[in-house]
């Protein structure tokens, strides 16, 4: 059953995270450390949230080396946290790390977003449109687990269209360390106060417009850390 669950997420997020090519399935170690990784991106591991080898084996249903390459990577990618005593964590946010990473965010995506208009075809603009419609769907439904996966969605299709490989990596960075704590804000807050620029965006992708394109996703970054910076930094309990 956690082999399925598995193979499931790595179909539902091809599209986002570059999977091997069409028929090939990923090894297994590749498996784990992208399932371990959306459980840090999408908030399913909660800021301040021990995180334990023993613990993600009987989550995942994975064997103890995978989960501990996996553990190890997300160190390296920030998303995880090393103490002394071999202890792990999913990072708190204080008010220097949400100004660093708005500061990082406003350097790159708004970049990404007028690249990607210059870029996007028909069929780009498309799956976007049906991307940020999920979205709204998710919003008046209540369905914080639907607003996260459906906004992360629209955002990492539109930075793939940018073609900007380098800046799309580093982007991609920066949300493993902020998604935990925006699935606090958005618990909290309710999806109905979340912000949303997707309709600007979409409108300047239509007219090719790069300086609007930039400026709605400066505007929709903004609002966002905006929440997280009003929030407190403490930690809870998993969702």
């Amino acid at each position: 059953m956690a082999q399925a669950a598995r193979k499931g997420r790595a179909m539902q997020n091809s599209a986002l995270t570059g999977t091997a090519a069409a028929g090939a399935p990923l090894p297994a170690h590749e498996q784990v450390y992208r399932d371990l990784r959306d459980r840090v991106l999408f908030g399913e591991l909660a800021p301040g949230a021990p995180v334990t080898i023993q613990g993600l084996v009987a989550a995942t249903g994975a064997g103890m080396t995978p989960v501990r390459e996996a553990i190890r990577r997300l160190v390296a990618d920030g998303a995880l946290a090393a103490h002394g005593n071999r202890r792990v964590s999913v990072p708190v946010l204080g008010p220097g790390d949400v100004e660093e990473l708005l500061f990082a965010r406003l350097a790159l995506e708004p970049e990404l977003a007028r690249r990607a208009a210059l870029r996007a075809d028909a069929a780009g603009r498309a799956a976007l449109a049906a991307e940020d419609a999920a979205l709204d769907g998710a919003i008046a439904r209540g369905d914080v687990a639907g607003y996260l996966r459906h906004n992360h969605g629209f955002h990492a299709r539109l930075y793939a269209l940018a073609a900007a490989p380098v800046l799309e990596g580093i982007a991609a960075g920066l949300w493993l360390r902020f998604g935990p704590s925006m699935r606090v804000v958005c618990g909290r807050a309710g999806t109905g106060r979340m912000p949303d620029r997707h309709k600007e965006i979409l409108a300047a992708l239509e007219a090719g417009d790069a300086t609007r394109a930039g400026e709605a996703m400066a505007r929709d970054v903004a609002d966002g850390m905006a929440l997280l910076a009003q929030a407190p930094g403490d930690s809870i309990d998993s969702p």
